[in-house]
């Protein structure tokens, strides 16, 4: 049952291989880890891990404070901020920082889960 304050999280290395795989794909050079593989970490969480399977992304908002090091562990984090049963929405906070705590991005996502209805609802 999903609640308010529930969170997942995933650490992640990115790799010049990773980079070089990544300008290959995009067809552009890449300096760091590109804001997009940082989105794909928010993304994997959602899908899989909180709400995970069946939920549908609605909107994301991020900031990015910082370029995010190569050969650094990062870990991203979504967290429940906000249920809506009713309208089976979910919203989530989500930061992305490096090993010392600086924050390299951080925003909301929406999204639609089907685990809502029988949601505990709880105000932050």
């Amino acid at each position: 049952m999903l609640k308010v304050g529930q969170s997942a999280q995933i650490a992640r290395r990115y790799t010049e291989e990773d980079i070089r795989a990544f300008s290959s794909l995009a067809g552009y050079e890449a300096e760091g880890v590109p804001e997009p593989l940082l989105a794909a970490l928010f993304s994997y969480l959602l899908g899989v891990e909180l709400p995970g399977s069946g939920t549908n992304y609605l909107k994301q908002v991020l900031k990015f404070h910082a370029a995010a090091p190569l050969d650094t562990v990062l870990t991203a984090e979504v967290s429940i901020t906000n249920l809506r049963p009713e309208k089976q929405l979910v919203d989530l906070w989500a930061k992305c920082t490096t090993p010392d705590g600086a924050v390299v991005c951080e925003g909301r996502s929406l999204v639609k889960a089907k685990d809502v209805a029988g949601a505990f609802h709880e105000q932050t």
